[in-house]
């Protein structure tokens, strides 16, 4: 129940909620399992080597299971980006002027500790949406690059489903290898190798660290200042505004 002097606004639905938490738990075990296979960093409590109980196996095993998670959550957190009936995403991260006004006033907001604040904080704004569309932009580039180091395993060009798979990987994945070269300096594609894909792949493990180490800090910031309670709205979807705010956007939303 909201206060004296505010009202509740809801800003996630429950399906928006399960799926950041699921994407939550998903990360931890990718970049877990993840930093193993680049570098084993532990072996076993039992004195029996690694290799006598599967442990890359199983890192291997877990780290893959999420990677078809995220393919799910990318799938549906693509479709609500231009389709879903309670907000659409897309339409904060058109170069508009309004949008482009409101990112900067957010911009600023931040800046300068919440001295300045032109913008109407009841609705997802400009800054947030294109935060959140550059972690799912990274999180894709994890999902290809990812997909074409696997597809590498299945030399022989045959799978358990059949070689329909592979050369599917293959198809939709094979330009992450040039790309990746060119990421990291290389300009000639015949030079370009696998390890290219696994260096970038990596390194934005690292990109994606940074982002939500700024994410949490961000919300628990507009918690701290705006007073809004930003911060419960991926708990109970909702959040708290007062009530002299304009609603006009909010009703647009």
């Amino acid at each position: 129940m909201a206060k004296q002097g505010y009202k509740q606004i809801k800003r996630m639905t429950p399906a928006m909620r399960i799926i950041h938490w699921v994407n939550v738990v998903s990360m931890i075990i990718a970049i877990a399992t993840g930093l193993y296979i680049a570098a084993p960093y532990y072996q076993t409590f039992i004195a029996d080597p690694a290799v006598d109980k599967y442990v890359m196996a199983w890192n291997r095993w877990g780290h893959f299971i999420v990677a078809i998670i995220f393919d799910v959550t990318s799938i549906l957190v693509a479709y609500l980006f231009f389709f879903s009936r309670f907000e659409q995403p897309y339409k904060k991260v058109l170069p508009t002027a309004k949008n482009i006004k409101e990112f900067s006033a957010v911009a600023v907001n931040l800046l300068t500790l919440n001295r300045k604040k032109n913008f109407d904080s009841t609705h997802t704004d400009s800054f947030n949406t294109v935060y959140f569309s550059i972690f799912h932009l990274l999180l894709a580039w994890m999902l290809f690059t990812g997909l074409q180091m696997y597809v590498h395993g299945l030399a022989s060009g045959e799978s358990s489903i059949g070689a329909w798979w592979p050369a599917m990987l293959h198809l939709v994945t094979d330009w992450t290898i040039p790309v990746s070269s060119w990421m990291l300096g290389g300009f000639d594609s015949n030079m370009a190798t696998l390890m290219d894909v696994r260096i970038t792949h990596h390194y934005t493990m690292w990109f994606l660290i940074v982002w939500v180490v700024f994410h949490i800090y961000y919300q628990v910031w507009r918690t701290i200042f705006w007073k809004e309670a930003d911060i419960a709205i991926v708990i109970g979807g909702s959040k708290f505004v007062k009530e002299d705010k304009s609603s006009k956007e909010l009703d647009t939303h």
